[in-house]
């Protein structure tokens, strides 16, 4: 009880702290006019968000890293092996930030200068898949973390070679499906805020008790960030924010070996990526008929009639009860 007490004031900690800079930030944001650009076809209500502050993922970034360096400062450059784990998720969520800022400067400086739109996908999918795979490598052979956790298995199977290519496809798979899932205020912070505590849950039940630290800031500094995302946001995540949280929700599931249900947990991200690929493989193969309204799955239900408030409550309902299944499913 006492580790879920201090992973609670770290969660109040962490939004603390992120709260107090946002308004400072905003200001630089705005005196830089580093402004959300918005898609010609998307749904017309988006055109309210042009110019909007991005880059907004910086807001909770900063305070996530510095309180888990300081709360491990001691563990991090000691001996003991047991405070040094944290440097994996830490790591992954600095490499992945710097890639989403790099992608939406190139996107800032494309309506700037004509012909620059950002990095390709090809490009930004193959840096993905070189970082996946080194993580990957991290997790399996110097972290050695458990390979699966299947629920109500009792002789759990063993991956082998195959874990380091399961391992970077999610990794690459759930950052590119938070990023997707960053379409409407509050969504992408809200859901990602909930996968994290519910890991952050499984990691105090296996006694992993600087994970479970770790996800508790995450979800501190989410709360901190809704306070300016929410609709109308004042500010927008941003692939800096995105792809970050995407990978460290993988690393967080493969480091306490109960990624089989990562689906279920982050069960709206999956859905909101496979809508995608459903509509661009539906598109091809009618030769131009869609699946759904618009891709992805959010934007499907606002042209249906839905407000953005509606979308983001019901989106985040469902998460919750999935992260109370993944829960029970993990601790079978």
């Amino acid at each position: 009880m006492r580790e879920a007490s201090v992973a609670l004031a770290l969660a109040a900690f962490g939004f603390l702290l992120t709260v107090i800079w946002g308004e400072p930030l905003l200001r630089v944001l705005r005196h830089l006019r580093i402004g959300e650009s918005i898609r010609v076809d998307g749904p017309q209500r988006h055109f309210a968000k042009l110019g909007t502050p991005t880059m907004g993922g910086v807001l909770f970034l900063v305070p996530i890293l510095l309180v888990t360096v300081l709360l491990n400062a001691a563990k991090l450059f000691g001996l003991t092996g047991v405070g040094r784990s944290i440097f994996l998720p830490m790591g992954t969520m600095v490499v992945f930030a710097l890639l989403g800022s790099i992608d939406d400067w190139e996107k800032l400086r494309g309506k700037r200068t004509p012909g620059r739109r950002g990095l390709t996908a090809r490009t930004k999918l193959a840096i993905q898949t070189v970082l996946a795979v080194i993580i990957a490598f991290g997790l399996r052979f110097v972290l050695e973390v458990p390979e699966i956790d299947v629920p109500f298995l009792e002789n759990q199977p063993s991956l082998g070679l195959w874990y380091v290519p399961v391992a970077a496809f999610l990794i690459v798979g759930f950052s590119n499906a938070v990023n997707l899932t960053d379409g409407l205020d509050g969504l992408a912070g809200l859901i990602a805020a909930t996968i994290f505590a519910v890991y952050g849950s499984i990691a105090i039940f296996q006694g992993q008790l600087y994970l479970a630290r770790f996800c508790f800031t995450v979800v501190g500094g989410l709360f901190g960030f809704l306070w300016f995302n929410v609709h109308p946001a004042q500010l927008i995540m941003g692939d800096v924010g995105s792809l970050p949280l995407g990978a460290t929700i993988a690393v967080v599931a493969l480091m306490t070996g109960q990624w089989p249900v990562l689906p279920l947990i982050a069960i709206m991200p999956v859905s909101i990526a496979m809508s995608s690929l459903l509509q661009v493989g539906y598109f091809k193969l009618t030769h131009g008929k869609r699946l759904f309204k618009m891709a992805p799955l959010h934007h499907h239900f606002e042209l249906l009639g839905w407000s953005e408030t509606q979308i983001v409550q019901r989106f985040w309902l469902i998460s919750l009860l999935a992260g109370m299944l993944g829960i029970a499913f993990a601790m079978s």
